[in-house]
């Protein structure tokens, strides 16, 4: 059976549980067990009472851009909004802005807030979880004691050193977050978007039954960009796409059903004659500085190569080369230092956190501008649990066990692929054999992340050596285990395993 055949049988069957079941395809019950499931609604006259806890709540413009998101759509039903962040002077903040918010809302949510998640957990229908262990001072440390070693990255959030720090004091909480929901509120929908995502889930899933679904909005932005690259309508436009969080193949680009990629390619010639736009790199996440001009060079060599285009970008999408980059010299500039500055994204952070705390302190609604769609990754949680709960089918990235979906890839890997949301949950889209090259450099990059899980879960400072030498950012063993001490060091108050 080909895709577009397992899609429409998905698509026909009924709501009462054959979702995902096409004939012929043995392996999509399972596959839709372990993405995000949850108990079908059996009323579907009454409005479903919500009670969505988020967790991480301090990060604060996601906690703003759902608060706008859910003022700006007001679902149906009795909603409750319990916000939850163990530093005590954020939370107090958010509360009281996001109180600011409700002032706003026709119909306002219940808001709770607590340090502790198990004054709230209770009765949650949603949990969402945007942690970052230690915060932004810690995540300086993932990419500053890397630079010591001659190691630059823009980002340090999922692969490289500063990615695999970031599991070790990630995973042990993330697991005691999904036990806890696991144990009060089992059919709450488990929705991650904490980085590293591929670690992070994988993690979940090995050590709870918390049927975890990881978001990450870096793809369906990637579509966008090369929709709007070749001029392309975006309602027009469909995609498929298959990898890891941060680096996703797009391997179709369709417009009204026929193939994009050579307007996409007339259009990179005409781009490449104008030049490398460098100034959209002084930005911290690469915006467009010369229109006309080519961004995101390195994205478009590997499309030359593999003949498939990576999310979200170069960014992102270099840390996963790293090889390519020694000293991370890129195109006459430096990664994470005048190539999408490291430290204009933690003062971006910085920013807002001050920005929070100064809102709360004012009196009465928000300025009403305030409440103007904004973007950032908060824009696909809203539609997705209105889907979830209406059944309206539409397609999404997700990040959930492969289970069959990729044919030459490990069932269980953590996979960034397409799916549909339905009543009983994300449907992966059945994806097949994906070709050789991206299937080798997709499994290099899965056995590191298994090797960090490892050691994050257990402690085991050899297997995150192992990890740091996989990974291909540090090139002999010794240099290796002088690194990982330095960012074990660096970070043991959030690392107890390691102790």
């Amino acid at each position: 059976m080909n895709r577009r055949d397992a899609l429409k049988g998905m698509m026909m069957a009924g709501a009462a549980g054959a979702v995902g079941l096409a004939a012929g395809d043995s392996g999509a019950a399972e596959r839709l067990a372990a993405s995000g499931t949850a108990s079908i609604r059996k009323d579907l006259n009454t409005p479903p009472k919500q009670k969505m806890v988020m967790i991480g709540a301090g990060s604060a413009m996601f906690t703003q851009g759902i608060i706008i998101d859910w003022i700006n759509r007001r679902p149906e039903g009795e909603w409750e909004i319990a916000l939850v962040d163990i530093n005590p002077v954020i939370l107090e903040a958010t509360d009281k802005l996001v109180r600011r918010y409700m002032l706003s809302a026709k119909n306002p949510a219940k808001i709770t807030s607590s340090v502790d998640r198990k004054d709230v957990l209770s009765g949650a229908t949603i949990v969402i979880c945007t942690i970052g262990v230690g915060s932004r001072r810690a995540w300086e440390q993932d990419v500053f004691v890397p630079r010591k070693f001659g190691i630059n990255q823009p980002v340090g959030d999922s692969v490289m050193p500063g990615g695999i720090s970031r599991a070790m004091r990630m995973i042990p909480p993330m697991v005691d977050i999904a036990t806890d929901s696991q144990r009060m509120c089992p059919e709450a929908r488990f929705i991650n978007y904490s980085n590293p995502m591929p670690m992070v889930v994988r993690a979940l899933y090995r050590k709870t039954n918390v049927r975890a679904l990881g978001l990450c909005m870096g793809t369906e932005e990637t579509v966008r960009y090369l929709a709007e690259f070749a001029g392309i309508p975006q309602k027009s436009v469909s995609a498929r796409w298959v990898g890891l969080n941060h680096l996703t193949w797009i391997t179709e680009l369709r417009t009204d059903g026929k193939d994009a990629w050579p307007l996409v390619r007339a259009r990179l010639a005409e781009r490449r004659r104008n030049g490398i736009d460098t100034k959209s790199w002084a930005s911290p996440f690469g915006q467009q500085k010369n229109p006309g001009m080519l961004t995101h060079p390195f994205s478009w060599e590997l499309f030359d190569e593999y003949g498939a285009f990576p999310a979200p970008m170069d960014r992102h999408v270099t840390e996963y080369f790293p090889e390519r980059f020694p000293g991370g010299k890129y195109y006459g500039s430096t990664l994470g230092v005048d190539a999408y500055s490291f430290e204009r994204t933690i003062a971006v952070g910085d920013k807002i956190y001050d920005e929070t705390i100064s809102l709360a302190k004012e009196a009465g609604p928000v300025d009403p501008g305030r409440l103007d769609a904004t973007e950032g990754e908060h824009m696909q949680t809203m539609d997705i649990l209105s889907n979830f709960y209406y059944d309206r089918r539409q397609e999404y990235a997700v990040n959930v066990p492969n289970r069959g979906v990729v044919s030459n890839l490990p069932p269980d890997a953590i996979l960034e692929i397409p799916a549909v949301s339905t009543q009983e949950g994300m449907a992966p889209l059945p994806v097949g054999e994906i070709p050789s090259n991206l299937a080798a450099v997709l499994l290099r990059r899965i056995a590191v992340v298994e090797a960090a899980v490892e050691a994050a879960l257990t402690g085991n400072r050899k297997m995150m050596v192992e990890a740091m030498i996989m990974d291909g950012a540090v090139k002999d063993y010794a240099t290796a285990e002088k690194l990982t001490e330095a960012m074990l060091k660096a970070q043991a108050e959030h690392l107890p395993q390691f102790a």
